[in-house]
């Protein structure tokens, strides 16, 4: 996972996560995302098939380490499961979450 697609809105990165944000790609993941220097980031997750507690928790963290730099970071999903799991754990209260990437990023303007 050295490389994930990334797209760049103005100042505003757009990265898609994996089909899994689980227990074997975290780290990868979490030093992925902290090794970009935007401030404003946008997670895609309309493709991630499986988020377990450990991959919740790492994007966690990795807001935390964007808001260290005075960024922040959003979700973009439709994934009905997805959105759920946000929901069912409180993360949705943590995290902006949005229904499409172009919401997401004019959330930032």
């Amino acid at each position: 996972m050295s490389n994930l697609p990334t797209e760049l809105f103005g100042d505003v990165l757009v990265i898609h996560t994996p089909d899994e944000l689980s227990d074997d790609q975290i780290n990868r993941f979490v030093r992925f995302v902290d090794e970009r220097e935007q401030r404003k980031i946008v997670l895609d997750m309309n493709l991630t098939e499986l988020v377990d507690s450990e991959g919740l928790t790492a994007i966690l963290d990795c807001q935390n380490k964007v808001r260290e730099r005075h960024g922040d970071l959003k979700i973009a999903s439709t994934h009905t499961i997805n959105r759920k799991i946000l929901e069912m754990t409180r993360l949705d209260e943590q995290l902006e979450v949005y229904d499409s990437v172009v919401d997401a990023v004019n959330s930032y303007h």
